[in-house]
């Protein structure tokens, strides 16, 4: 995995990074507002090489600057996202509260996605976050990208959709020490994601 930091403007980042793998990118608010920086985990660390050679070229009309980051800047980063979140800034909390709304008024068809799994993360590790329910190893669909590595997301079906509603509770709680996004999914999701990595 590779990890950048990147000061650009606008959102056409990931125009940028069209010829990589992208794992995820996380958009850095202050005082509720996006700061025009943003992390990007690359699924290699060659793809990083690569992408650090776009620094201090322009994008459109915009100039941007790509760095090398270490994991450590990535979770103070995404730390900071959740305490904004959970009682930062007020324009932050609104926009925050509306999110979560919306994930508790989803429907639930008794499956979660999830975002942020530590690569190395197994179905024994999604059994151990989720032990306060009934799941098989069966249950458990950690999506793998098309060289076969896992992408940091997989798909749990609960065996029924209380249950995972009820699970929700563990959103944005840490597995190992990465943190963790629940949403609520469809069997179709589950199995788009799936096929996608065979």
């Amino acid at each position: 995995m590779g990890l950048l930091r990147v000061r650009v403007l606008c959102i056409m980042l990931l125009r940028m990074l069209t010829l990589v793998n992208l794992v995820d990118v996380l958009f850095v608010h202050k005082n509720g507002r996006f700061s025009g920086e943003a992390f990007v985990v690359l699924g290699y660390p060659l793809q990083v090489d690569f992408a650090v050679q776009r620094n201090r070229q322009n994008m459109g009309r915009r100039y941007i600057e790509v760095f090398r980051s270490k994991r450590q800047e990535y979770y103070k980063a995404i730390a900071n996202e959740v305490s904004d979140a959970r009682g930062g800034s007020p324009r932050r909390s609104a926009r925050a509260k509306s999110y979560d709304d919306g994930k508790d008024s989803a429907q639930h068809t008794g499956v979660l996605r999830l975002r942020g799994l530590p690569f190395s993360a197994g179905k024994d590790d999604i059994m151990d976050f989720f032990k306060d329910f009934m799941l098989t190893e069966d249950s458990i669909h950690i999506t793998l990208n098309m060289d076969g590595r896992p992408t940091g997301e997989a798909f749990v079906e609960f065996p029924s959709p209380d249950d995972s509603k009820a699970a929700m509770e563990k959103d944005r709680m840490t597995l190992g020490s990465r943190y963790i996004e629940l949403f609520p999914s469809s069997q179709e999701e589950l199995d788009e994601a799936v096929s996608r990595g065979r």
